[in-house]
C-alpha cells in the first residue's frame, strides 16, 4: 500500500491517526532545528514536519530531498500550531516517522507553482510538468465535470451516445482536411472528420432520433487562441424537430451546465437576434451583450455638410461611450491609433464630447453646428458627459471596425466581466456567401443546411437572398455552438449542390451515400454542435482553449513535447506508395 490517504484528505478529525502518504515534494523549508516539507499529489498539499531534536537522521534525510522527488512517508497526524487557512489541510500536519524515496527528480525547468516562471513554449515542451500545477489541474477537473453533466443531461433527455468513424471520406466544403494515406488501397486517402455531420444525418435516417457524442474533430486551418487543429465538440442531432425544438433542448443543456457547474440559475429565455440585426447593431454575428453601447447608423443625417470624409463613403456609424467626455487628447489619440491598426482597418476616427454643460466639442466643429451634433447625440442615445465615437467607410469593413472599437471600449471601461454571462441565439443567417475570386456561392455553414421554407422559391432565382434555417449560440462574444435544420429531401439537396457549383457527377462522387440514404425515408431532422473546449474555457474565465486541453499544440500546429509533426521513414513511405517532393526556393 503506497498510501492510506491522499494529500488533500486529512482534517482535524484525523488527529492522532497513523497514516501513509505518497506524492511529490512541492517545497522544503529548513528552519534550523525544524524542517517542513509540502507534499503534493493531485488532491492537495499536506505539510510534513521533521524535528532535529527527536530524529536528527530523519531530518537530515529530509533536507536532502529535492523538488519533485517522489516519496512515501509514514507518520502521525497532529494539530498544526500555525494554521494555514488557504488550504483545506491547513489545520493539521504530519509528524514524519519514515521516508522512502520512490524516485528522484532532475531540477524542473520551471517552478511547479500557480504563478510559474515558465513561458508558454517551455511549459508546452514539458507539458507533463505543467499539468502538475494546480491552475492547470483545476481546468481539467472542470472539463471532466462539464463532460459528465453533458452526458447526464442528454441521457435524461433520451439521447444515445453513439460513436462515428474517424477515418472518413474527404469532402471539398469547409476547412482543409487532414488526410491519411491508405496502405491497403494504394494511392487513396482517408480524411479525419471536420465534424461527424453526414454520419449523424445517417443516424437520423436509421431511426436513432436523438444522438449525441463528445467527439474529436480535425481542421487544417490557421490557428489562434480559440482554435486547435484537433478539438472537441458536443455533437448532437434530433429527428422530427423544428428549430425551436433544437433551441429549447440545448438552451436547457446550457442552463443545466451553468446551474450545476457554476451555481448560476438562469431563469429567463435566451434572447434571439437575427443575423442582420446582430451585424447592424453590434458589427458581429457573435455579439457581446454584457454591455450596451450599440452601433447606430448616422449616414442620412451627417451627409451634405461638405465634410468629404462623410460625403464620399457609403456608411457612417457610431457608438456612445458613457461618462467618457473627460477623455484626454492622449486617450483620444490612443483610440485613433487603435482603429487605424491594420487588423481593425478604419481610416480615422471622429469623436464628439458631449460636455456636462450640454455643449459639444468635436474634431468636426468646422463643418457641423451645435444643433447638428445634438441630433447625432440623440440618435446615439447620448447624455451630457458621454463620448461619441464615429467611423466611416464601406459598410462591411466599417461595421467590423466599430465592433472592434466597441469591444476595446468595453475592455477599457471594465464592462466585460468574466464572472458575468450573457447568452443569446443568433438566427436567420444567410444560406450562402458569394466569393468574388472564384465567382461562385459557398455554403455559409455547410451544404446540408436547409433554407427557410419561405425562401425556397429564391434558391433558383436569387440565391444570395435566401436565409438559412440555422442558428448559433453566443455567450459573451464567443460562438459556443452552431447548427441548423437539415435538408432531408433528395431533390432539394440536389438543387443545393447545383447552386454551389457541383456537377451531378461531383455531387454523386462526394455525397452519393447520403443522397442514396434520403431515398429510404429520411425524417425531418436538425442538430447542433457546441465547441466543448471553448465552453470549458469560458466557464474557467480563460481566453485560450489551449489551457483546458491536456496536450495542446502551439500556434504553428506543433506538439513541442513529442516534437510532431515529424518526418517518417523511407520504409513507411514505400509501404504507402508515397514520395515526398519539397521545392526549395532558389536564392
Amino acid at each position: 500500500m503506497y498510501r492510506t490517504h491522499t494529500c488533500g484528505e486529512l482534517r482535524p478529525e484525523h488527529i492522532g491517526k497513523q497514516v501513509v502518504l505518497s506524492g511529490w515534494v512541492q517545497r522544503s523549508r529548513d528552519l534550523g532545528g525544524m524542517t517542513f516539507i509540502d507534499l503534493r499529489d493531485r488532491y492537495g498539499i499536506t505539510q510534513l514536519v521533521f524535528n532535529m531534536e527527536t530524529n536528527a537522521g530523519l531530518c537530515n534525510q529530509a533536507r536532502k530531498l529535492g523538488r519533485e522527488f517522489v516519496i512515501q512517508i509514514h507518520g502521525r497526524v497532529q494539530e498544526r500550531s500555525n494554521k494555514n487557512k488557504k488550504i483545506p489541510t491547513g489545520e493539521i500536519e504530519i509528524i514524519t516517522e519514515k521516508i522512502d524515496i520512490l524516485n528522484t527528480s532532475n531540477l524542473p525547468p520551471f517552478t511547479i507553482e500557480d504563478e510559474t516562471d515558465g513561458g508558454d513554449e517551455l511549459r508546452m515542451q514539458y507539458r507533463y510538468l505543467d499539468l502538475r500545477r494546480n491552475a492547470v489541474k483545476k481546468n481539467l477537473e472542470l472539463r471532466h465535470r462539464m463532460a459528465q453533466e453533458v452526458r447526464n443531461y442528454l441521457s435524461n433527455e433520451n439521447f444515445l451516445e453513439i460513436e462515428t468513424p474517424v477515418l472518413i471520406k474527404s469532402t471539398p466544403e469547409g476547412a482543409r482536411d487532414f488526410v491519411v494515406p491508405s496502405r491497403m488501397n494504394e494511392g487513396q486517402f482517408y480524411a479525419l472528420p471536420q465534424s461527424p455531420q453526414t454520419f449523424k444525418q445517417l443516424l437520423m435516417v436509421a431511426g436513432y432520433d436523438k444522438y449525441f457524442q463528445i467527439v474529436k474533430c480535425f481542421r487544417d486551418e490557421d490557428l489562434r487562441a480559440d482554435r486547435q487543429p484537433e478539438f472537441t465538440q458536443i455533437d448532437c442531432e434530433m429527428a422530427f424537430v423544428v428549430r425551436d425544438d433544437v433551441l429549447n433542448t440545448f438552451e436547457g443543456l446550457t442552463k443545466h451546465l451553468f446551474k450545476t457547474v457554476k451555481g448560476i440559475d438562469i431563469r429567463e429565455s435566451f434572447p434571439r437576434l437575427s443575423y442582420n440585426e446582430a451585424m447592424s447593431t453590434y458589427g458581429s454575428d457573435k455579439p457581446d451583450i454584457r454591455f450596451d453601447m450599440k452601433i447606430y447608423e448616422l449616414s442620412e443625417i451627417v451627409k451634405g455638410k461638405n465634410f468629404m470624409v462623410f460625403d464620399n463613403v457609403a456608411y457612417i456609424g457610431g457608438i456612445c461611450a458613457k461618462a467618457c467626455a473627460e477623455y484626454s487628447r492622449k486617450q483620444l489619440d490612443e483610440l485613433t491609433n487603435f482603429v487605424t491598426k491594420p487588423q481593425v482597418g478604419a481610416k480615422g476616427l471622429v469623436w464628439v464630447k458631449y460636455n456636462s454643460d450640454g455643449t459639444f466639442k468635436s474634431t468636426v466643429d468646422k463643418f457641423y453646428s451645435q444643433e447638428d451634433l445634438e441630433t447625432w447625440a440623440k440618435l446615439l442615445r447620448a447624455k451630457p458627459g458621454d463620448l461619441l465615437l464615429i467611423l466611416a467607410g464601406d459598410k462591411t469593413s466599417t461595421l467590423k471596425a466599430l465592433c472592434e472599437l466597441r469591444l476595446e471600449m468595453g475592455n477599457r471601461l471594465e464592462l466585460r466581466k468574466k464572472d458575468e454571462f450573457k447568452p443569446l441565439w443568433v438566427v436567420d443567417f444567410p444560406l450562402l456567401e458569394w466569393d468574388e475570386e472564384s465567382r461562385r456561392f459557398y455554403a455559409m455553414h455547410h451544404p446540408f443546411t436547409s433554407p427557410n421554407k419561405e425562401d425556397l422559391k429564391l434558391l433558383e432565382t436569387d440565391p444570395g437572398k435566401v436565409k438559412a434555417d440555422a442558428y448559433d449560440l453566443v455567450i459573451n462574444g464567443v460562438e459556443i455552438g452552431g447548427g441548423s435544420i437539415r435538408i432531408h429531401n433528395e431533390d432539394l439537396q440536389k438543387l443545393m449542390f447545383k447552386t454551389l457549383g457541383f456537377t451531378d457527377e461531383e455531387a454523386r462522387s462526394q455525397f452519393g451515400f447520403l443522397m442514396n440514404a434520403f431515398r429510404f425515408g429520411a425524417p425531418p431532422h436538425g442538430g447542433i454542435a457546441f465547441g466543448f473546449d471553448r465552453l470549458v474555457s469560458l466557464f474557467a474565465g480563460l481566453d485560450s482553449i489551449r489551457d483546458v486541453i491536456a496536450f495542446p499544440k502551439n500556434n504553428a500546429g506543433r506538439d513541442l513535447m513529442i516534437d510532431t509533426p515529424s518526418v517518417i521513414s523511407e520504409v513507411q513511405l514505400k509501404e504507402l506508395s508515397l514520395k515526398i517532393s519539397i521545392e526549395k526556393e532558389k536564392k
